[in-house]
């Protein structure tokens, strides 16, 4: 057997020490930050991909050469940000050093290089969201490998493995499957069969789950007829507690709204001692009464995204009645859709939403 080359050898011992100082890095760091260990390993794993005997063609190089320089998880999106070093991060794990260095009241730092990361200092590289959109990615229906820019076409309208619907459902019937079933049930699907009592019991239950859907509505549409509403733009300023242990908190300036002057509070995870050891993030609000009244003011709110922001919040009412002695809500919870939408308003400098307030005349 004749000798492999020394290219061979040079470029094998280049991805074992890529790979042992990535792990080591990983389980060093591990503590310190989940997204930048989950960066080291995922370099460990790219450099132990290349060592694997038949995977040395020049596409799969060229895939682990772009796995192996990206800080973050598996490049599911296409939005990379990079530090002044050039060193690549995700948006998903920007954002998430961005939140966790708020929580933790420290300067965010590259995980590899340890230089200052901000939204101002950092910015997107088009050239390696181009490429990466290039790469090749499983479908996760039908297994096959296609360009990241085609992926999302060919699961919604191409895969014949994709999860869909029979055409009865709007007459109940449950069947999610295969696209390429799809054919075979529609035939045989025993809904349009069914009697007009029995299609009336199942129209009736999802009318009653159609209704709840539409209350929220029809209340925010009852509300916009009162006499007197109001809104305003509001800004949450990031804020520390006294205590020994600091806990973040963010707080309004004093705002008017229906001749009355105002402020807002709010808190992460219910003010848990170390958010920032939680996947898990949800923020808190609750509204202050600060002007003093004669009579009770009863009153209907609700916080809204506000006019530049891209934060998913679903609208939800919240009903109160002010007095001088009972001048503050409850802390009731922000409803962002998950907690990724709640890291993007912690890695954000301020968090700006729009209130709306509605008086209640009797």
């Amino acid at each position: 057997m004749a000798p492999r080359p020394w290219s061979e050898w040079s470029t094998t011992l280049s991805h074992l020490a890529l790979g042992a100082v990535s792990l080591r890095a990983a389980v060093s760091s591990a503590q310190a930050s989940r997204g930048a260990a989950a960066g080291f390993l995922l370099q460990a794993l790219a450099s132990a991909t290349m060592l694997t005997p038949g995977l040395g063609t020049d596409e799969d190089c060229l895939a682990g050469a772009w796995v192996a320089t990206v800080i973050g998880l598996p490049l599911l999106a296409f939005d990379f940000h990079w530090c002044t070093n050039g060193h690549l991060m995700c948006a998903g794990c920007f954002i998430h050093l961005l939140a966790d260095a708020r929580l933790k009241e420290e300067q965010a730092t590259c995980p590899n290089c340890r230089c200052e990361i901000s939204k101002s200092l950092c910015c997107r590289n088009l050239a390696v969201e181009k490429a990466v959109s290039e790469l090749p990615s499983e479908c996760g229906f039908c297994l096959r490998q296609f360009p990241r820019s085609l992926l999302e076409r060919h699961q919604k309208e191409e895969c014949q493995d994709r999860v869909t619907q029979c055409k009865y459902k709007r007459i109940g019937c449950p069947w999610h499957g295969p696209f390429h079933e799809l054919t075979v049930h529609e035939a045989a699907c025993a809904h349009p069969t069914k009697t007009g009592n029995e299609l009336m019991e199942i129209l009736d239950e999802m009318d009653q789950s159609h209704r709840k859907e539409m209350q929220l509505y029809n209340s925010i549409f009852s509300l916009l007829s009162f006499e007197k509403i109001g809104y305003t733009e509001v800004q949450f300023r990031p804020y520390r507690t006294d205590d020994f242990i600091t806990r973040l908190y963010y707080e309004t300036p004093r705002f008017t709204v229906l001749n009355q002057t105002w402020v807002l509070k709010a808190r992460v995870n219910d003010s848990e001692r170390n958010p920032n050891l939680s996947c898990k993030r949800t923020l808190s609000f609750q509204l202050l009464l600060k002007s003093k009244v004669t009579a009770p003011l009863e009153c209907s709110f609700l916080l809204l995204k506000g006019p530049y922001d891209d934060v998913k919040i679903s609208p939800v009412i919240y009903h109160f009645v002010f007095t001088n002695e009972s001048n503050e809500t409850d802390y009731v919870p922000l409803p962002i859709v998950d907690s990724v939408e709640c890291n993007k308003l912690l890695a954000a400098k301020n968090i700006n939403l729009r209130l709306f307030l509605f008086q209640i005349q009797k």
